[in-house]
């Protein structure tokens, strides 16, 4: 629920699907109480079903499925643009809190396992830098002037 401030505004912990929290400023609306009252506000659309994986696709299966846009759609849910890289197949829904959870944890892991790849990567082309460069060395391929 939002709190307000000493400038009449309110303010809004919001839980982001990577465990980041920020803080959203509602501003005062300049609208006549009257007018507030005679527009009522849209209702959140319902979350889908708290079942599916949303990295998984539903078109090919793919467990790689991505967020391309997210936003709060509600206390407990969130409006999200997925992407599936392999089939271009793409799905704009409201998912629920614990959904979005999953979801972000496996973001997390894939997050993860790229950067443990990428660094084994990294140190086989160095190793494999310094023999060329160790080897060149020792048949004298390298001269002063290389530098």
């Amino acid at each position: 629920m939002p709190a307000h401030n000493d400038e009449g505004n309110q303010t809004k912990r919001i839980v982001l699907p990577s465990g980041k929290t920020i803080e959203v400023v509602y501003f005062e609306s300049h609208v006549a109480p009257s007018q507030a009252a005679q527009q009522p506000e849209a209702p959140a659309p319902a979350p889908a079903e708290d079942t599916r994986e949303l990295h998984v696709c539903v078109n090919c299966d793919s467990e790689l499925v991505y967020p391309v846009q997210w936003e709060e759609a509600g206390p407990d849910s969130w409006h999200i643009l997925l992407r599936c890289p392999d089939c271009e197949w793409s799905e704009s829904g409201v998912f629920p809190q614990a959904q979005c959870d999953r979801f972000d944890d496996e973001l997390e892991s894939g997050t993860d396992a790229l950067t443990r790849d990428y660094k084994r990567m990294v140190t086989a082309n160095m190793s494999e830098e310094i023999d060329r460069f160790a080897a060149a060395l020792h048949v004298d391929a390298i001269l002063p002037s290389d530098f």
